[in-house]
């Protein structure tokens, strides 16, 4: 492929937990290619076997088994094939920390094998979005409420099948760009936020729940952290 010509792997994965650093894994990794802003077909879908459990509601959001993994390839089987297909890339992906956190925690299994950041550029959409939508929610269903684009088949979380939402969302949230100012030789403009109100803990209700509701709460909050960058009711049960 021509050096000037822009290539771009959307990527997404579902993991056994929040945090790479408490031992959590990756269990999928999805990525759709884009060639000068247009998809070409080609994708990178997988699953792996974690060699541990799911973290409790973990299982919920994407639906997973440990029986249906067992027979899958570790990450190290994949890991070539992986790396050859996003290699020299630019990734796109939705709060990119947590993505590139889990890849280079599995790397660093590995003997011989640097971490994501050598390997290509990253364009975070969460980054984009809170730049285009200051103060507003900016997970990916947010963003397909608010950019038009269908999500109608997401009732669970899957690697690619979310990497194909977000290649919808990235083309729309920075369609045009070059009409409205945003052209790529331009100076990128600073990352603003709105002010996060603080709350505390005494601001929350205590509710006594049944233990599947408890499950299906941990399992939604999983989901607010991993696709919206933070989520101030876990951050709030940390600090009790």
């Amino acid at each position: 492929m021509a050096a000037d010509v822009k290539r771009q792997v959307v990527l997404d994965t579902e993991t056994t937990g929040l945090e790479w650093k408490k031992g959590n894994r990756v269990v999928e990794i999805g990525c759709v290619e884009l060639v000068e802003r247009r998809p070409t077909g080609r994708t990178f879908h997988c699953y792996l076997n974690p060699d541990r459990e799911f973290e409790p509601g973990a299982q919920q959001v994407t639906g997973l088994t440990l029986e249906f993994l067992q027979d899958k390839p570790r990450f190290a089987a994949v890991v070539d094939e992986f790396l050859a297909f996003v290699e020299g890339a630019e990734l796109v992906i939705h709060n990119a920390a947590f993505d590139l956190g889990f890849l280079d925690a599995e790397l660093a299994r590995l003997d011989g094998y640097p971490g994501m950041s050598g390997r290509c550029t990253v364009e975070d959409s969460l980054l984009l979005a809170r730049q285009r939508f200051p103060g507003q929610r900016n997970s990916l269903d947010a963003l397909c409420k608010r950019l038009g684009v269908d999500n109608s088949q997401r009732a669970l979380h899957g690697a690619l099948l979310d990497a194909q939402i977000l290649t919808d969302v990235y083309l729309a949230l920075t369609a045009g760009q070059g009409e409205i100012g945003f052209a790529s030789e331009a100076p990128k403009a600073a990352v603003v936020l709105a002010p996060t109100p603080v709350a505390t803990a005494d601001a929350r209700p205590r509710v006594l729940l049944q233990a599947d509701e408890a499950e299906a709460h941990a399992a939604r909050l999983q989901v607010l952290q991993k696709k919206a960058g933070r989520c101030l009711w876990l951050e709030l049960e940390a600090a009790d």
